[in-house]
């Protein structure tokens, strides 16, 4: 998230305040305001509501939202990008084809949209989903669905899963990319293949129409589908090991395998 420190130091002066005098009106230290006008620090959102509430704008005009928007949730981030829009919540929603009252709890992180939901709103707000939620965040909403379909609590995944219930928080926040081991455990938890935290739908959908006939009918097989299920839950060196019999097989021909 960008703070437009140079912007609020030209509102300020176009409304004819000092350092001091502004300060004092948002409620905030000479010192710190200085130096957020300066690009020098990176205030939070509560500072930012404050300074906008002082000079009596949108707080949306004071910052540019971007996929690498630590610390901002993804409600906050939704309302930031329509308030740029000058959208209101009615307009939002008939854009992205989502309930006013849904989008509304969405914006004020009382619920998590499913990844479908999310693509629709990325696509009215003219954003990618990847900056939309950032980077892991694809990941962490799709853990943070299933979890709550569940009924479980983070402690209640964490716990099943083998792991700490701080982990489970940063992975659906989307801090932290987690290794394949711990989605391995986590898929296991919740009762679905790893494969599904790991691929992106829209990715998958490209995959498809980018294959050949002859490999679209083989993946629609019985017997494929069951392998590929089964190598979805393999570790790096069980893959290595299965691509390389592959290869050899393939070489040598089956006669070499029955001595």
């Amino acid at each position: 998230m960008l703070i437009k420190g140079e912007k609020i130091r030209q509102l300020r002066e176009e409304r004819d305040c000092s350092l001091a005098e502004f300060a004092a009106k948002a409620g905030i230290s000479i010192s710190y305001l200085s130096e957020i006008e300066r690009g020098a620090k990176k205030p939070s959102l509560k500072t930012i509501e404050k300074i906008a509430v002082a000079l009596n704008i949108p707080k949306s005009q004071l910052v540019e939202v971007s996929g690498d928007s630590k610390g901002v949730s993804l409600g906050e981030k939704l309302r930031l990008l329509r308030e740029q829009k000058k959208w209101t919540l009615s307009e939002f929603a008939q854009k992205a084809d989502v309930s006013v009252s849904y989008l509304s709890e969405i914006e004020r992180g009382n619920v998590y949209p499913a990844v479908d939901t999310l693509k629709r709103i990325s696509k009215a707000l003219n954003v990618s989903l990847q900056d939309l939620i950032g980077r892991g965040g694809i990941l962490g909403s799709k853990l943070k669905m299933v979890r709550e379909e569940q009924g479980l609590t983070q402690g209640d995944l964490a716990k099943q899963a083998g792991v700490s219930a701080g982990l489970v928080g940063q992975i659906e926040q989307g801090k932290v990319q987690p290794s394949l081991q711990t989605v391995e455990k986590i898929a296991e938890a919740v009762g679905v293949s790893p494969c599904y935290f790991l691929i992106d739908d829209a990715g998958v959908e490209d995959l498809l129409r980018a294959m050949s006939p002859e490999l679209r009918e083989i993946l629609n097989d019985s017997k494929a589908q069951s392998v590929l299920r089964l190598i979805c839950s393999c570790t790096p060196d069980e893959l290595k090991f299965i691509f390389d019999f592959i290869k050899l097989y393939k070489k040598h021909g089956s006669q070499h395998f029955k001595h």
